[in-house]
């Protein structure tokens, strides 16, 4: 039976600052305006929204939208057989890349805003993206012409991942 075990795994998670900042600013906001106006019965702002809406709002940017923004993942996983990615939530399962259809890959320097408008799953000139964070990654060129960027914090270790795959496919 054939060992399908990873090789290599790597899992990033959208730690930066700046998003952070982004996320919390406004559920700190909604929970201080909830509480303000909902607990201690003083509008929240010179044009209060209504105490359904006042919780509306906290569900969705107090807790929702934090939930989503840190439960996002980007993992990677160098097996025999090829090379798996998943973006959580939006992939429930492995995307599998086998190595029969890669016709070739390298590690690259990337500029995520320039290059893909941006974090994500993204489309560029240089085809998709899987990045969550930095700039290198590895760009897999497929047999039938098109190409995928898998951002990674460990490019050489997952350069050497699939180095060592590739031969033994």
């Amino acid at each position: 039976m054939l060992n399908n075990s990873p090789k290599f795994r790597e899992v990033q998670k959208f730690r930066q600052f700046w998003i952070t900042s982004l996320v919390l600013i406004p559920a700190v906001m909604s929970l201080y305006g909830a509480y303000q106006q909902l607990v201690l019965g003083q509008p929240f702002g010179d044009n209060p929204a209504s105490d359904t809406t006042m919780t509306i709002l906290t569900i969705i940017f107090g807790f929702l939208f934090p939930l989503f923004i840190f439960s996002m993942k980007l993992v990677i996983e160098v097996r025999s057989d090829g090379v798996y990615v998943r973006f959580f939530p939006f992939h429930l399962s492995f995307k599998k890349f086998s190595y029969t259809d890669i016709g070739s890959y390298k590690a690259v320097h990337y500029s995520a805003l320039r290059d893909y408008g941006g974090w994500g799953i993204r489309y560029g000139r240089n085809g998709k993206a899987y990045n969550i964070s930095g700039n290198d990654g590895i760009m897999l060129e497929f047999r039938n012409g098109k190409h995928l960027l898998i951002g990674s914090q460990k490019v050489h270790e997952l350069l050497m991942a699939m180095d060592q795959g590739a031969r033994t496919a």
